[in-house]
Protein backbone atom coordinates (compact mmCIF):
# COMPACT_ATOMS: atom_id res chain seq x y z
CA UNK A 1 0.00 0.00 0.00
CA UNK A 2 1.59 3.47 -0.94
CA UNK A 3 1.37 6.45 0.61
CA UNK A 4 -0.95 7.93 -1.83
CA UNK A 5 -4.06 4.99 -0.19
CA UNK A 6 -4.08 7.60 2.28
CA UNK A 7 -6.73 9.53 3.31
CA UNK A 8 -6.50 13.47 4.23
CA UNK A 9 -4.77 14.22 7.27
CA UNK A 10 -3.71 10.27 7.87
CA UNK A 11 0.16 8.64 7.79
CA UNK A 12 1.85 5.70 7.27
CA UNK A 13 3.82 4.83 10.42
CA UNK A 14 6.66 1.85 10.30
CA UNK A 15 5.60 0.48 13.95
CA UNK A 16 8.02 -2.52 14.50
CA UNK A 17 6.78 -6.00 15.22
CA UNK A 18 8.01 -7.51 12.37
CA UNK A 19 7.69 -4.81 9.35
CA UNK A 20 3.84 -4.35 10.70
CA UNK A 21 2.47 -0.81 9.59
CA UNK A 22 0.19 1.00 10.50
CA UNK A 23 -2.31 4.39 8.88
CA UNK A 24 -3.10 6.66 11.51
CA UNK A 25 -4.52 10.33 11.84
CA UNK A 26 -2.91 12.47 14.49
CA UNK A 27 -5.69 14.97 14.34
CA UNK A 28 -8.19 12.27 15.51
CA UNK A 29 -6.05 10.23 17.68
CA UNK A 30 -3.13 8.07 17.69
CA UNK A 31 -2.32 4.63 19.64
CA UNK A 32 0.17 5.07 22.98
CA UNK A 33 2.38 2.81 24.84
CA UNK A 34 -1.05 1.50 26.92
CA UNK A 35 -1.86 -0.60 23.71
CA UNK A 36 0.72 -2.11 23.16
CA UNK A 37 1.85 -3.02 26.87
CA UNK A 38 -1.76 -4.96 26.93
CA UNK A 39 -1.09 -6.91 23.59
CA UNK A 40 2.26 -7.80 25.43
CA UNK A 41 0.33 -8.60 28.55
CA UNK A 42 -1.81 -10.72 26.80
CA UNK A 43 0.66 -12.19 24.27
CA UNK A 44 2.85 -13.30 26.96
CA UNK A 45 -0.27 -14.91 29.04
CA UNK A 46 -1.25 -16.44 26.06
CA UNK A 47 2.25 -18.02 25.10
CA UNK A 48 2.95 -19.09 29.17
CA UNK A 49 -0.54 -21.05 29.34
CA UNK A 50 -1.02 -24.47 29.44
CA UNK A 51 -4.27 -24.01 27.94
CA UNK A 52 -4.74 -23.39 24.05
CA UNK A 53 -6.45 -19.73 22.93
CA UNK A 54 -7.44 -20.09 19.47
CA UNK A 55 -10.16 -17.26 19.32
CA UNK A 56 -9.97 -13.55 20.47
CA UNK A 57 -11.83 -10.35 20.27
CA UNK A 58 -10.37 -6.71 21.46
CA UNK A 59 -13.17 -4.29 22.58
CA UNK A 60 -12.51 -0.55 21.22
CA UNK A 61 -10.07 -1.22 18.93
CA UNK A 62 -9.46 2.18 17.25
CA UNK A 63 -7.21 1.80 14.38
CA UNK A 64 -6.08 -2.44 15.15
CA UNK A 65 -3.27 -1.65 16.85
CA UNK A 66 -3.93 -4.89 19.35
CA UNK A 67 -5.20 -7.12 17.39
CA UNK A 68 -2.42 -6.57 14.67
CA UNK A 69 0.47 -6.44 17.98
CA UNK A 70 -1.33 -9.94 18.99
CA UNK A 71 -1.30 -11.64 15.56
CA UNK A 72 2.44 -10.73 15.38
CA UNK A 73 3.26 -12.30 18.97
CA UNK A 74 0.71 -15.00 19.40
CA UNK A 75 -0.37 -17.87 17.01
CA UNK A 76 -4.43 -17.09 17.91
CA UNK A 77 -6.30 -18.11 14.97
CA UNK A 78 -8.75 -15.36 15.20
CA UNK A 79 -9.06 -11.97 16.23
CA UNK A 80 -12.19 -10.12 16.32
CA UNK A 81 -11.66 -6.22 16.80
CA UNK A 82 -15.01 -4.26 17.67
CA UNK A 83 -14.85 -0.28 16.67
CA UNK A 84 -17.93 2.28 16.78
CA UNK A 85 -16.40 5.24 15.44
CA UNK A 86 -16.93 4.66 11.74
CA UNK A 87 -13.10 6.47 10.68
CA UNK A 88 -11.30 4.34 13.06
CA UNK A 89 -13.28 1.15 11.90
CA UNK A 90 -12.68 2.35 8.70
CA UNK A 91 -8.53 2.54 9.24
CA UNK A 92 -8.57 -0.48 11.20
CA UNK A 93 -10.43 -2.24 7.65
CA UNK A 94 -7.79 -0.96 5.76
CA UNK A 95 -4.74 -1.63 8.32
CA UNK A 96 -6.01 -5.48 8.57
CA UNK A 97 -5.52 -5.34 4.66
CA UNK A 98 -2.24 -3.57 4.62
CA UNK A 99 -0.59 -5.74 6.79
CA UNK A 100 -2.19 -9.12 4.79
CA UNK A 101 -4.41 -10.23 7.88
CA UNK A 102 -7.64 -10.61 6.61
CA UNK A 103 -7.85 -14.34 7.13
CA UNK A 104 -6.63 -13.78 10.82
CA UNK A 105 -8.79 -10.33 11.76
CA UNK A 106 -12.05 -9.52 11.17
CA UNK A 107 -13.38 -5.72 12.16
CA UNK A 108 -16.65 -5.26 13.06
CA UNK A 109 -18.74 -1.61 13.25
CA UNK A 110 -20.54 -1.73 16.41
CA UNK A 111 -21.06 0.00 19.60
CA UNK A 112 -19.91 -2.10 22.70
CA UNK A 113 -22.84 -2.05 24.45
CA UNK A 114 -24.78 -3.17 21.73
CA UNK A 115 -22.77 -6.37 20.67
CA UNK A 116 -25.27 -9.12 23.07
CA UNK A 117 -27.96 -7.45 21.32
CA UNK A 118 -26.81 -7.09 17.35
CA UNK A 119 -24.38 -10.41 17.63
CA UNK A 120 -25.80 -12.80 20.25
CA UNK A 121 -24.08 -16.03 18.51
CA UNK A 122 -20.81 -13.92 19.75
CA UNK A 123 -21.78 -15.12 23.27
CA UNK A 124 -19.44 -17.21 25.21
CA UNK A 125 -17.15 -18.42 22.29
CA UNK A 126 -13.92 -16.31 22.73
CA UNK A 127 -10.80 -17.49 25.03
CA UNK A 128 -8.99 -14.05 25.22
CA UNK A 129 -10.78 -10.66 25.86
CA UNK A 130 -8.66 -7.48 25.18
CA UNK A 131 -9.90 -4.32 26.19
CA UNK A 132 -8.46 -0.03 26.75
CA UNK A 133 -11.14 1.34 27.57
CA UNK A 134 -11.98 5.17 27.65
CA UNK A 135 -10.25 6.34 30.89
CA UNK A 136 -12.28 8.98 31.84
CA UNK A 137 -15.39 8.40 33.24
CA UNK A 138 -18.29 10.22 31.63
CA UNK A 139 -18.57 13.67 32.50
CA UNK A 140 -14.90 13.60 33.81
CA UNK A 141 -11.84 16.03 33.28
CA UNK A 142 -11.75 17.93 30.13
CA UNK A 143 -14.16 17.08 27.56
CA UNK A 144 -12.03 17.49 24.39
CA UNK A 145 -13.92 19.25 21.95
CA UNK A 146 -12.47 16.35 18.77
CA UNK A 147 -15.58 13.81 19.13
CA UNK A 148 -13.14 11.56 17.94
CA UNK A 149 -10.46 12.05 20.71
CA UNK A 150 -13.71 12.37 23.42
CA UNK A 151 -15.04 9.31 22.29
CA UNK A 152 -11.71 7.47 22.47
CA UNK A 153 -10.97 8.73 26.29
CA UNK A 154 -14.13 9.35 27.68
CA UNK A 155 -16.91 7.12 28.82
CA UNK A 156 -19.71 7.83 25.74
CA UNK A 157 -22.37 4.78 25.46
CA UNK A 158 -20.06 2.31 26.77
CA UNK A 159 -18.90 2.68 30.47
CA UNK A 160 -16.23 0.62 32.45
CA UNK A 161 -18.91 -1.69 33.82
CA UNK A 162 -19.75 -2.33 30.76
CA UNK A 163 -16.83 -3.16 29.18
CA UNK A 164 -16.51 -6.12 31.70
CA UNK A 165 -20.44 -6.77 31.63
CA UNK A 166 -19.85 -7.91 28.19
CA UNK A 167 -16.23 -8.54 28.26
CA UNK A 168 -17.77 -11.41 31.04
CA UNK A 169 -20.70 -12.49 28.27
CA UNK A 170 -18.28 -13.03 25.40
CA UNK A 171 -16.04 -15.25 27.52
CA UNK A 172 -16.51 -18.71 27.39
CA UNK A 173 -15.44 -20.40 30.87
CA UNK A 174 -12.31 -19.74 32.16
CA UNK A 175 -11.97 -17.65 29.04
CA UNK A 176 -9.15 -14.35 30.21
CA UNK A 177 -9.82 -10.79 30.09
CA UNK A 178 -6.57 -8.40 29.73
CA UNK A 179 -7.40 -4.80 30.18
CA UNK A 180 -5.42 -1.70 30.81
CA UNK A 181 -6.68 1.38 32.50
CA UNK A 182 -6.17 4.00 35.49
CA UNK A 183 -5.53 2.68 39.33
CA UNK A 184 -8.00 5.28 40.05
CA UNK A 185 -10.03 2.94 38.76
CA UNK A 186 -9.00 -0.30 40.29
CA UNK A 187 -12.01 -0.25 42.98
CA UNK A 188 -14.56 -0.33 40.35
CA UNK A 189 -12.41 -2.82 38.06
CA UNK A 190 -12.72 -5.11 40.84
CA UNK A 191 -16.32 -4.26 41.97
CA UNK A 192 -17.53 -4.69 38.32
CA UNK A 193 -15.26 -7.86 38.10
CA UNK A 194 -16.55 -9.80 40.56
CA UNK A 195 -19.82 -8.63 39.96
CA UNK A 196 -19.73 -10.02 36.35
CA UNK A 197 -17.41 -13.23 37.58
CA UNK A 198 -14.89 -12.25 36.00
CA UNK A 199 -12.14 -12.52 39.26
CA UNK A 200 -8.77 -10.61 39.13
CA UNK A 201 -5.91 -13.11 38.59
CA UNK A 202 -2.86 -10.49 38.28
CA UNK A 203 -2.32 -7.02 38.38
CA UNK A 204 0.53 -5.10 37.29
CA UNK A 205 1.48 -1.63 38.03
CA UNK A 206 3.13 1.01 35.72
CA UNK A 207 5.11 3.56 35.91
CA UNK A 208 6.58 6.48 33.68
CA UNK A 209 9.89 5.76 35.92
CA UNK A 210 11.18 4.60 39.15
CA UNK A 211 10.81 8.06 40.72
CA UNK A 212 7.04 8.02 39.95
CA UNK A 213 4.09 7.06 40.93
CA UNK A 214 1.92 4.53 38.80
CA UNK A 215 -0.17 6.24 36.40
CA UNK A 216 -1.41 3.03 34.17
CA UNK A 217 -2.50 -0.30 35.43
CA UNK A 218 -2.73 -3.80 33.76
CA UNK A 219 -4.87 -6.46 35.31
CA UNK A 220 -6.08 -10.23 34.04
CA UNK A 221 -8.84 -12.06 35.05
CA UNK A 222 -10.55 -15.27 34.29
CA UNK A 223 -14.31 -15.72 33.70
CA UNK A 224 -15.43 -18.04 36.98
CA UNK A 225 -11.77 -18.32 38.31
CA UNK A 226 -11.14 -18.86 42.32
CA UNK A 227 -10.41 -15.87 44.03
CA UNK A 228 -6.59 -14.86 44.26
CA UNK A 229 -5.09 -11.74 43.42
CA UNK A 230 -1.47 -11.98 42.30
CA UNK A 231 0.89 -8.18 42.45
CA UNK A 232 3.39 -8.59 39.41
CA UNK A 233 6.38 -6.50 39.19
CA UNK A 234 6.10 -2.87 38.82
CA UNK A 235 6.62 -1.96 34.98
CA UNK A 236 8.76 1.02 34.45
CA UNK A 237 8.19 3.10 30.85
CA UNK A 238 11.76 5.17 31.06
CA UNK A 239 15.01 4.53 32.68
CA UNK A 240 17.05 6.88 35.16
CA UNK A 241 17.69 9.04 32.33
CA UNK A 242 13.96 10.02 32.20
CA UNK A 243 14.36 9.70 28.38
CA UNK A 244 15.36 6.68 26.96
CA UNK A 245 12.68 3.46 27.57
CA UNK A 246 13.77 0.77 29.87
CA UNK A 247 15.12 -2.71 28.99
CA UNK A 248 11.94 -4.57 29.44
CA UNK A 249 10.13 -1.53 27.45
CA UNK A 250 12.83 -2.12 24.60
CA UNK A 251 11.95 -6.17 24.55
CA UNK A 252 8.39 -5.55 24.59
CA UNK A 253 8.44 -3.30 21.39
CA UNK A 254 11.05 -5.61 20.12
CA UNK A 255 14.03 -3.07 19.71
Amino acid sequence: MKDNFLMQGERLDEIGFGELKLIQKPEEFCYGVDAVILAAFASKAVLQSSRKFTRAIDLGTGTGIIPIILSHKTLLKEIVAVEIQHDSFDRACRNVELNMLKERISVIHEDVSRLEATLPDLKGSFDLVTANPPYMAGGGGMINENSAKRIARHETTADLQMFIKISAALLREKGELFMVHRPSRLVDICEACRKYKVEPKELRFVSPNKSAKPNILLIRCVKSGNPELKMLDPLYIYDETRQDYTDELMKIYER
